[in-house]
């Protein structure tokens, strides 16, 4: 994998298509809504988006994401168009009727390069319960197994919290034979729906990397975290490599990430409202490399409370969404991570 410079380019651009989804989760960041947004970016401009994301010196990898994806009529378009530009298109999409076996056909033959799907739960009652629509779990397994029929790669998505702790083994085990190429453990940002919902505690974050790394180790899939950069300054206490086999490391929100949100505008994450600017007006790599925002939060010297002082913070540096959402300040300390620097004692 070639170094990234994250002061001139991101590793990954989430782009949500749209706000438009049928689910209810309890979690959702967007606050999603049966209908489509009437300012969504039109064809035209999503193209060019595309051609503006494409200006990049290394091309970031671009996840087309939501509500649901799926309820663009022109997703395939902008797939393809994506992946004629020579960029690597991925999906998170919902587990939807719109995803059937032959949409799955289409988004292959357009270059979709990886489809990631939920799991919530190691059994229908957890999950559906946490996706608000019954059957939703049964579904997402009857589509994974789809899409690996016809060798689509599969990213599976656990979003940890109180009512699932217990269940990350099983799910690790339910997911296993699956074939999956990726597990992201998502630990939640309080935004959106997610204000309503509990987070772990965080003495509960260290019992839970404890089992991603001991599964990272023996299944046949990486595992990686999102919104819980301190999972890497475990797996290096563990004598492991906080690369892990993808990603470069000390990607964090606005470092290494972008989000462009369904009517264009741009954020240093999903989960950190605090908008940078906006496509079409600015070109999305001036705004990544030069907006105040995102210089601010590739800073490690402007981190605040013990993100500051810890010696892990050039891989970790801590979740700039929760710090945000909890303390009001995206530079202060990481409010779940447990770990006190050395410095803090000296």
């Amino acid at each position: 994998m070639p170094k990234i410079d994250f002061d001139r380019d991101p590793f990954i651009v989430f782009w949500e298509l749209t706000r438009s989804c049928d689910l209810v989760c309890r979690h959702c960041r967007a606050c999603a809504q049966t209908q489509r947004h009437p300012n969504e970016l039109t064809t035209a401009t999503a193209i060019d988006l595309l051609r503006d994301i494409r200006r990049f010196d290394h091309p970031p990898y671009v996840v087309v994401t939501g509500g649901d994806p799926m309820k663009r009529d022109d997703v395939n378009h902008i797939v393809r168009m994506g992946t004629h530009l020579g960029l690597t298109m991925g999906m998170a999409a919902s587990a939807t009727p719109l995803l059937t076996t032959e949409a799955l056909i289409r988004l292959k033959e357009a270059g979709l390069h990886r489809l990631a799907l939920s799991l919530d739960g190691a059994n229908a009652e957890t999950h559906d319960a946490f996706r608000g629509i019954p059957g939703i779990f049964d579904r997402t397994l009857a589509i994974i197994k789809a899409a690996r029929s016809i060798d689509l790669p599969i990213q599976v998505n656990t979003t940890v919290v109180p009512d699932n702790i217990d269940q990350i083994d099983q799910i690790a085990d339910l997911i296993d034979p699956l074939d999956i190429e990726l597990w992201s453990a998502f630990f939640l940002v309080p935004v959106g729906r997610g204000v309503y919902e509990g987070r772990i505690e965080p003495e509960q974050y260290e019992g839970v990397f404890e089992r991603l790394w001991h599964h990272a180790q023996t299944k046949s899939f990486a595992v990686k975290t999102t919104e819980a950069h301190h999972y890497r300054r475990y797996v290096l206490q563990n004598s492991g490599d906080p690369q892990m086999g993808r990603a470069p490391i000390g990607i964090r929100d606005g470092r290494g990430v972008m989000f462009i949100s369904h009517v264009g505008q741009v954020f240093p994450s999903g989960f950190l409202p605090r908008t940078a600017g906006g496509f079409p007006e600015n070109s999305v790599v001036e705004l990544y490399r030069n907006a105040p925002i995102f210089r601010k939060l590739r800073d490690n010297s402007q981190l605040g409370g013990k993100c500051g002082l810890c010696e892990f913070k050039k891989v970790c540096g801590g979740s700039r969404s929760r710090a945000l959402a909890v303390n009001g300040d995206y530079m202060a300390e990481e409010p779940d991570c447990l770990y006190q620097p050395v410095a803090a004692h000296a």
